[in-house]
């Protein structure tokens, strides 16, 4: 396994040099910054998530201030309550993207955000603090109590919130392999700590958050 500034070498040769590299890196919020989020706006994030995966990005952006309007600005108690003829309106509503199983995740999602306020406090709060160090244990939890959140989604809809995390979609999950990290794409537990252990490593070896060395790694696939 390389050490973490022999990949950033590697990505920065790729990217126009260490400054234009640099300045391509995500930009994250502090924990309280999270913390300060209300949650309609985490609910707000998880639906764009979803219904981003396997679609055209541009036309979900094109078709959000819809979304925003059909969903009534996405309050958490209102969609946790989703009904059946809630669901029946949205699939007759041409401001949104009517995919079924879609829009019915949006209120099992609410539910899910309205149950991590219950544990703590807030569901931002949940996300805010939750440590680095299990980020991969923050992933299996959305996958197992969201809906729709396995795989990159969940990962991406936390990268977009703001809050420090990796993304292993397909260059990454090739660095990591290559960096005999694991075999193949992870997805089992064991390969899962795996994965953890070696972001740890490069974290504390360079005190990079972990996007940054998400992105690096990212970065040195051709």
């Amino acid at each position: 396994m390389r050490s973490f500034d022999e990949l950033f070498e590697m990505a920065a040769a790729r990217k126009g040099g260490a400054r234009a590299f640099e300045a391509g890196m995500p930009v994250l919020k502090t924990p309280g910054e999270l913390a300060a989020i209300p949650d309609d706006r985490w609910l707000s994030m998880m639906a764009k998530s979803v219904f981003r995966a396997g679609f055209n990005w541009k036309v979900i952006e094109t078709k959000w201030p819809g979304f925003e309007e059909a969903f009534e600005g996405f309050a958490t108690g209102r969609w946790s309550l989703m009904s059946d003829d809630d669901l029946d309106r949205l699939l007759q509503d041409t401001r949104v993207v009517r995919h079924a199983r879609k829009l019915q995740s949006v209120g099992d999602n609410a539910a899910f955000l309205r149950e991590l306020a219950a544990e703590h406090g807030s569901a931002a709060a949940c996300f805010a603090q939750w440590p680095g160090a299990d980020f991969s244990g923050l992933l299996a939890l959305m996958k197992k109590r969201g809906s729709r959140l396995g795989g990159v989604t969940g990962a991406y809809f936390l990268r977009n919130m703001g809050r420090d995390g990796y993304i292993i979609g397909g260059d990454v999950a090739t660095a990591l392999i290559r960096e005999r990290v694991v075999d193949k794409q992870p997805t089992s537990r064991r390969d899962m700590a795996a994965v953890q252990g070696a972001f740890d490593h490069w974290a504390a070896e360079s005190g990079r958050p972990l996007a940054h060395i998400s992105r690096t790694l990212a970065c040195t696939v051709p």
